[in-house]
């Protein structure tokens, strides 16, 4: 009986597909993805005054890349834009007037939406792949989420 009984426990513990110690909390696939960077970024607006982002087939996609000596940059869905922006404090976030081209589009008030976005942008806040812009009143003012490119 002894020996069946330690037979079948044996059996049992080969069983297992992972050590007793490790719990969901500790598994690969329960850990959370780092927060993106602000520079270096490509961020795309998924959310803009409360209203959801969505491009017309026939233009592109808008997106701002905040590079690492503190210029602007990105496309609205028309024209591409271009400036500086200050983060000189945790959290803060502010653009300079950025300049741009001029071509209309199907999609211009999305660009004027999101231009205007980034001209209240007082402070950020990062969590995983999300950016929220955030006006002086922390209101927040844009939603944008890291896409990377492969």
């Amino acid at each position: 009986m002894r020996l069946s009984f330690f037979l079948l426990t044996l059996l049992v513990a080969g069983c297992q597909t992972r050590p007793p110690q490790e719990t969901a909390a500790s598994s690969p696939r329960a850990r959370v993805a780092p927060d993106a960077q602000l520079r270096e970024t490509r961020w795309v607006p998924r959310q803009l005054a409360g209203q959801l982002v969505a491009v017309p087939a026939d233009s592109q996609e808008p997106y701002l890349l905040l590079r690492a000596d503190g210029t602007a940059e990105g496309n609205g869905s028309c024209n591409r834009f271009r400036g500086t922006f200050f983060s000189e404090k945790p959290g803060e976030l502010k653009f300079s007037p950025l300049m741009s081209t001029r071509m209309a589009c199907a999609a211009i008030a999305i660009e004027n939406e999101f231009t205007k976005a980034l001209g209240q942008s007082n402070s950020y806040r990062i969590s995983g792949d999300t950016l929220l812009l955030f006006n002086a009143t922390s209101t927040p003012v844009a939603r944008l989420e890291a896409v990377y490119l492969r």
